[in-house]
């Protein structure tokens, strides 16, 4: 009798765990899935960054080649 109760007691033990290791399991998945889109959106983010301050070089380029066709 003693033994059955402990048995009980460890599969109420292994059912709680194994329900703490499926949340963990699920959030890790949703966490790496938002990782991928973060990776994502600051890739893009780079890139137009890259492409304003070439923007901004070709401006400025401009602007100091009109500066000095001032008479």
């Amino acid at each position: 009798m003693n033994f059955l109760n402990y048995s009980d007691r460890m599969d109420a033990d292994l059912k709680v765990l194994e329900q703490k290791l499926s949340h963990l399991i699920s959030m890790c998945n949703a966490l790496r899935g938002e990782n991928a889109e973060l990776r994502l959106s600051l890739d893009k983010i780079e890139a137009d960054t890259a492409t304003l301050k070439a923007n901004m070089a070709q401006a400025s380029e401009r602007i100091e080649t009109l500066i000095d066709s001032l008479p």
